[in-house]
């Protein structure tokens, strides 16, 4: 059983794995207005436990946008599938950049499902991507 709150050394660990950048839409919290969370993958209102494989850093809007969604159909197939899982998922299986690098491509039915429920394509983050690219802080260096 886990504790419900996230500790002060889990954020950390979790800061950590996610480089400062939101694992969804790979925007730097340095960049933004907005305080990052700690969010739980699987929602704890799904039975999500609060352990470090079960946490991601997420932007407020990415954040707001899963809410409790650990599921979404694929614009593609109309399928419904699952999220993206930063702990269990590697983002370059499933997310590409577009050519001029200001979109977060799917590549599969994970990507753009996930995509498409956190809208991972929103105005004010091509805005930001291009002001990034323009300072050479875009596209960021995923491991």
């Amino acid at each position: 059983m886990s504790d419900v709150r996230v500790t002060v050394q889990q954020r950390a660990q979790i800061i950590a794995k996610a480089n400062g950048r939101c694992e969804y839409c790979q925007t730097p919290s340095l960049f933004s207005t907005a305080p990052y969370a700690v969010e739980h993958i699987i929602p704890r209102a799904k039975e999500g436990l609060t352990t470090v494989d079960n946490l991601a850093l997420s932007c407020a809007g990415c954040n707001g946008h899963k809410y409790t969604r650990i599921e979404w159909e694929d614009p593609l197939t109309k399928n419904v599938v699952r999220l993206f899982h930063p702990r269990q998922d590697d983002w370059h299986k499933h997310f590409i950049w577009s050519e001029n690098s200001l979109r977060i491509v799917g590549l599969t039915a994970i990507g753009r499902a996930t995509i498409a429920a956190l809208k991972l394509n929103r105005s004010e983050l091509i805005n930001l991507r291009y002001a990034l690219h323009a300072i050479g802080k875009h596209p960021p260096k995923i491991h």
